[in-house]
This record gives structure tokens, sequence and C-alpha cells, in this order.
């Protein structure tokens, strides 16, 4: 079987671009703007990669795993986000990715994401005289991401449990996360 990747993105530029890059290296390719294009594709079509965007438009791509996972068992599942956080990370691997990757990423690094299983990955020891602590900024955008993977995405859910207003969680979730 030739090797054919899903790119799930709602970002048009950007899914477009991943799979011109795709195409240039033999793979066939298939674009999906919403959930509803990726669900139908791939209950179409098998593929042996998927990459998934972890927002796209209102909705987590989070709660697109399962079914992904579900339609499409063999493939090997990448999330893709701009928001990279431990939380996410540790939730999307829990619901059947494969891997994760923070973007921006170029078609090599994804491929070779793709090809790698965090489960099968060596895990290589951090020498701790580089270990930095987080800032207190990356620690409070960890705990909100928790937060909302905890209530599988529902902001309004959230800003309760957080005991903030639901306008400061949106801008907060609107930045970019900090730096460590």
């Amino acid at each position: 079987m030739n090797r054919s990747i899903l790119i799930v993105d709602d970002d048009e530029a950007f899914a477009n671009t991943l799979a011109n890059s795709m195409e240039r290296k033999q793979l066939q390719t298939c674009v999906a703007l919403t959930r509803e294009q990726a669900i139908l594709a791939a209950s179409q079509r098998a593929f042996t990669d998927i990459t998934l965007d972890l927002n796209l438009g209102e909705q987590s791509g989070l709660q697109l795993i399962t079914q992904l996972r579900a339609l499409q068992p063999q493939a090997s599942l990448l999330v893709l986000t701009g928001y990279a956080s431990i939380a996410t990370t540790v939730q999307a691997i829990k619901l059947g990715a494969d891997n994760y990757l923070a973007k921006p990423a170029d078609s090599t690094a994804i491929l070779r994401a793709l090809d790698e299983d965090v489960a099968d990955a060596e895990v290589v020891e951090q020498d701790t005289s580089e270990f930095q602590t987080m800032s207190v900024s990356r620690l409070e955008w960890e705990h909100i991401q928790r937060v909302l993977n905890e209530n599988e995405g529902n902001v309004s859910a959230t800003a309760r449990a957080l005991n903030m207003h639901r306008r400061t969680l949106q801008r907060k979730l609107a930045k970019k996360p900090v730096g460590r």
C-alpha cells in the first residue's frame, strides 16, 4: 500500500502547503478543513497517516481523535498544534494519538513524528543542570489547559471551575502560550 495522509486542519493555507509538500515526497494526500470532512474522508478511504490540528475553528481536535482512531485503527495519528501544552499532549495520547508536535513544523519533522510512536520512543534522561522551572504565566497556561480538557473543551464550564469570567478565559486562551 502506498503511503497516504489525511491532513485535518482548519487553516486552509497551511493544509494545502503541507499537502503539496507531502505530494512532493510521493505521498497521496487528502485535505479536510472541518470535522465533518475529516469523518467523511476517513470513512471512505484508508490512510496510513493522519495529521490532526488541535484547534479546528470553534472545536477541539481532541474530540475527533477517538472517531478517527475507530475509522482508521492502523493509521499513525499525529496531533499538530500551535499551542502546545503538557495537559493536551497527555490527553491526546490517552485518546489514541500516536504522537504530538507543536507548530510550526515542516513536512520532514511531521513525517519523522508520524514514524515515531511516543510509546516506542527512547526515554532520554535530562541533565538536571539544564532544567529550568516554568514561569508563573506558563504554569497558569498549563493549568487552564488541564481544566479545559477535564471539561471536554467547554469554555463556560472551565471558566466556572476556575472561578474566572468567561471572557477573561477566552482572552487567555486566544493568547499564545508563554515560554518556559
